[in-house]
């Protein structure tokens, strides 16, 4: 059956990016192949969002086009820049906050807690139209999206290698910059602390990629039998396993570094994920049950855990808690 809360088909292995510090001066153009990017690092290609055949369990094919970002950051904002290859460089829409991803876009999903709740979101197009939203917490667990919120002193720019909405140019791709202040991004950290080395923020990228025919010189988006949008393409820097984005425990690691000084994933956020997959388990249970359950063996099902944790459950809710970690049916995180 369907589950409201479907379990990704992959397991926790995320990717990680070890941000160095910068104290060159950031002009923006959207160019990356700079001198302010010089000592940054690609994070690997983006891949698909699922990763992995969900019947075959084999890694799923490269994306037709590749992508991948860079990072940096002081003491006043942080950096990322992007490279969006492939000749399709198209985009319509021009109004802030409108639903960027009906274009091809640029996406960046940032949780400064490590929580899963108050997120933010970011997309751009190749127009340099942008959508800033804060989530309260996964639309999943009935979180809502804040668009009136907006980064204030938000800086983005756009380069295009090639010509916008023109498919007979000779396009190769499209980079993005884009520079988020930390006086924002701080806010939803606790005693609200600029990063320091050592400090960690999950964080993910995603890449929307339409396909399309050239219909009358122009870009348009391919249909199927029913005259309907054949579904975008998600290429994203940390595969979620299942096609939503609103996964954050399955973002990658934003590790803040002085010079790119490597930095182990703590032991808690393994033990988040175990806490993680007793909470799909035990919304899969009221699925099929109509409730919840405190049997641990039930959940587990032949899965081995580095715990055997304490479970309270009401008509509507619960807490799994192991390790002074607890995990509630909103999926808040409390430790």
């Amino acid at each position: 059956m369907g589950y409201s809360i479907p379990r990704p088909i992959t397991d926790f292995t995320p990717e990680v990016y070890y941000c160095k510090k910068t104290s060159k001066k950031f002009v923006a153009d959207g160019r990356l192949d700079k001198d302010f990017w010089a000592d940054a690092e690609f994070t690997n290609d983006f891949r698909d969002i699922l990763d992995i055949d969900a019947k075959t369990g084999k890694p799923l094919p490269p994306p037709r086009f590749r992508t991948r970002a860079k990072m940096l950051w002081d003491d006043d904002y942080l950096y990322i820049g992007a490279e969006l290859e492939g000749d399709e460089i198209w985009a319509y829409v021009t109004e802030r906050d409108d639903v960027i991803f009906r274009d091809n876009d640029f996406e960046i999903f940032i949780d400064t807690n490590s929580g899963t709740h108050e997120y933010y979101e970011f997309e751009m197009n190749a127009l340099n139209t942008v959508w800033d939203l804060l989530l309260t917490k996964p639309y999943r667990d009935g979180g809502s999206a804040l668009n009136a919120w907006d980064i204030q002193g938000l800086i983005t720019a756009v380069h295009i290698d090639g010509e916008l909405n023109n498919p007979s140019a000779k396009n190769v791709k499209w980079s993005c910059e884009v520079a988020m202040p930390m006086q924002v991004l701080k806010q939803n950290i606790k005693h609200g602390q600029t990063p320091c080395p050592g400090n960690y923020w999950r964080i993910d990228f995603s890449r929307v990629q339409w396909n399309v025919d050239v219909i009358d010189g122009k870009y348009v988006k391919r249909k199927d039998a029913n005259g309907n949008n054949l579904p975008e393409d998600n290429w994203i820097w940390s595969p979620i396993g299942v096609i939503n984005m609103h996964y954050p425990e399955k973002w990658g690691f934003l590790f803040f570094t002085e010079n790119g000084e490597h930095y182990d994933i703590p032991e808690i956020e393994y033990k988040k994920w175990e806490l993680r997959k007793l909470y799909y388990a035990e919304h899969a249970y009221y699925d099929e049950h109509g409730e919840y359950t405190a049997d641990f063996n039930v959940l587990a099902g032949d899965e081995k855990y580095s715990f055997v944790p304490t479970i309270e459950i009401t008509k509507h809710n619960f807490e799994i808690s192991a390790d002074n970690i607890s995990i509630q049916a909103d999926g808040r995180l409390i430790w």
